[in-house]
């Protein structure tokens, strides 16, 4: 079996100083074979930069995806093409920088990623993810023995919809972006395709959607502008581990992944002086 680990998004400095120190004893504990990640909130928690997917790279992720914030750090749409294991969407303007897919291969199995934005709730103003879809398992044909689909879209019915779309066609779909992990992984009816609707974030639990509390709980309050900084505190990889067949590129297994810190890391506590808003 192939192994192919996939990190939800990785939010700031606590989300990647995690994968950092974990990722090697968690490849070595589950037998990883490839590692995928979704870094586009790895930079301050919006976007990514050359400097920091290098980091990524040299700490054994094979391959970055990236999400709606692709282009929130300045200058990364000068950096990006020169990043040979980093795609953006591929549901992007065509005339964007960057990869739409990558394929990267382990003792001769190759696998072929690609994300596609959700349309539903989303800034960004993209083609069709399931059109893109489409045109993206042509260009594998005959180039990757498996395919991995990461949908990152808002609306659980859409990217619930995109599963379907790609059942029996694809090898792998994950959903990103939402931050909050899903408990619906499974093997869909046709017996080839995982699919998970959210892997969740990797970064701090502790926090709302990986921002520190207090200002996004003031902006619902009272619609008043903040500051939104990267939470800290119990920090945690979450993912999915998918098992697929090397003969067929079929998934076998799909479970999720949660790896927190240790039990002293996460006792600290930090309060929230709800009456400010009252």
């Amino acid at each position: 079996m192939i192994q192919i680990l996939f990190i939800g998004d990785i939010v700031g400095a606590p989300g990647r100083n995690f994968v950092m120190e974990q990722l090697q004893s968690l490849c070595q504990e589950r037998r990883v074979d490839l590692v995928v990640a979704n870094a586009e909130n790895a930079a301050g928690g919006s976007g990514l930069n050359k400097r920091l997917a290098l980091e990524l790279l040299e700490a054994g992720v094979d391959a970055i995806t990236l999400g709606d914030h692709v282009w929130d750090q300045r200058g990364f749409e000068k950096d990006i093409a020169s990043l040979d294991r980093v795609c953006r969407p591929a549901n992007l303007p065509q005339q964007c920088p960057g990869r739409t897919h990558l394929i990267i291969e382990h003792n001769g199995f190759r696998l072929g990623i690609a994300t596609v934005l959700g349309r539903h709730f989303m800034q960004p103003k993209v083609d069709c993810p399931f059109q893109t879809a489409d045109r993206l398992l042509k260009q594998f044909e005959n180039k990757a023995d498996g395919v991995l689909m990461e949908i990152h879209a808002e609306a659980t019915s859409e990217k619930i919809s995109f599963g379907w779309y790609m059942d029996g066609r694809a090898s792998g779909v994950v959903g990103t972006h939402t931050h909050v992990p899903t408990a619906d992984a499974r093997i869909l009816p046709r017996k080839a395709t995982g699919y998970i609707t959210d892997v969740g974030m990797t970064g701090p639990y502790r926090s709302c959607l990986g921002r520190e509390i207090q200002p996004v709980l003031g902006r619902f309050m009272d619609g008043m502008p903040r500051k939104f900084g990267v939470a800290s505190e119990d920090v945690r990889l979450c993912g999915a581990l998918l098992s697929l067949n090397p003969d067929n590129g079929r998934c076998t297994l799909i479970e999720r992944i949660e790896v927190r810190q240790t039990p002293e890391a996460t006792n600290s506590t930090s309060k929230v002086n709800y009456d400010d808003y009252q």
